[in-house]
């Protein structure tokens, strides 16, 4: 009878325990110390072999927070155009017409061209052939689990590319634009102005102070209403599990959704996390920013999309090589005054 291994300092069976039988014509059989050891088992039946592989851990938020347009090609740059009027004499008084008068004012128009940075995401994986032999005979695929190291690259790129840009290629993203508006939200009654310390009323007013700030500058256009804030983890796990008042059930963040300006005037809200605004404020603070997310005011182009771009045998190095390769543009922001920051939350 066979005895577990035990689950303990499971040790390579050593050559004790083992004898030369000349009734087995010099085989080796295994003699009762190793029987009792249970020598007869290989330690690796022993095992239970977990099927999952653990990937590094990560977030990437990026595609919720703006629109990603496909397609384009190859290019070095986007253009956008804009165009602004102007009418003689104003648009308040200049149209008014006196008896008499002569001369119309003029409608006059100023068209112009934004420029924006397009750069190559490019990598590359190397299998080696006896590697991908020995990953195929128990199994697994090892070209899919590189291109899985591929893929995570890609996105925490896109990650980085989206929110704070390439400082090697003087770029910028969402939470450090150099032309948005840059403040520090009000002191509440307890001296200070981080959320932790604030009453929901004025957590409330800090958000919808944000909100009418960005549309004032966008002279109240209804279409250019902000529904987009990201803030760090901190405060967003705060004001999500903080009830209103001890005995409410409701939270300062189902408070805001329901009384914000955004939403009393027809629109909607969306307050999400996002790492990237973790002391991304002047001074290290954290920072909320707060804008219309829409492909007309904020976008960025995956001008070619992650493509398999290449595969070749390498037979000096016995191993097959693959390139990777994505077009990618910088965050084109074509409405500075649709966004804007507010630190020290």
């Amino acid at each position: 009878m066979f005895q577990n291994v035990g689950t303990y300092n499971a040790k390579p069976i050593s050559s004790q325990g083992l004898k030369l039988s000349g009734a087995n014509n010099g085989m080796f059989t295994m003699d009762a110390a190793g029987i009792a050891s249970g020598g007869a088992f290989l330690v690796s039946e022993l095992e239970k072999k977990d099927p999952l592989i653990r990937k590094p851990l990560t977030s990437v938020t990026y595609p919720r927070d703006i629109n990603i347009n496909v397609g384009g090609g190859w290019v070095d740059y986007v253009s956008a155009m804009s165009v602004a009027y102007g009418l003689t004499g104003g648009s308040e008084n200049g149209p008014v017409q006196a008896g008499g008068a002569n001369g119309l004012p003029i409608v006059q128009a100023s068209v112009d061209k934004g420029v924006y940075k397009a750069h190559v995401f490019a990598t590359a994986l190397r299998i080696m052939f006896v590697d991908m032999q020995k990953a195929n005979f128990i199994g697994r695929s090892l070209d899919q689990l590189l291109q899985d190291g591929v893929r995570l690259s890609y996105d925490k790129h896109m990650d980085a590319n989206v929110y704070v840009g390439l400082s090697d290629y003087a770029t910028t993203g969402l939470v450090n634009n150099p032309d948005a508006t840059e403040t520090t939200v009000d002191n509440g009654a307890a001296g200070t102005s981080t959320w932790a310390t604030k009453t929901p009323l004025e957590i409330l007013a800090d958000i919808n102070g944000a909100i009418t700030a960005v549309w004032a500058a966008a002279e109240y256009d209804t279409e250019a209403m902000p529904n987009h804030i990201l803030i760090p983890y901190e405060q967003y796990t705060y004001i999500m599990n903080t009830p209103v008042t001890d005995l409410a059930t409701e939270t300062i963040l189902d408070f805001v959704l329901k009384n914000n300006v955004a939403a009393k005037n027809g629109g909607s809200l969306f307050v999400g996390a996002t790492r990237w605004c973790k002391g991304a404020g002047t001074g290290s603070k954290d920072r909320m920013v707060v804008y219309v997310n829409h492909e007309r005011y904020v976008n960025v182009d995956e001008l070619v999309p992650l493509t398999r771009a290449m595969t070749q045998p390498n037979a000096t190095n016995a191993c097959y090589d693959t390139a990777y390769m994505a077009n990618i543009s910088e965050v084109q922001l074509f409405y500075p005054q649709t966004i804007a920051y507010f630190d020290g939350i």
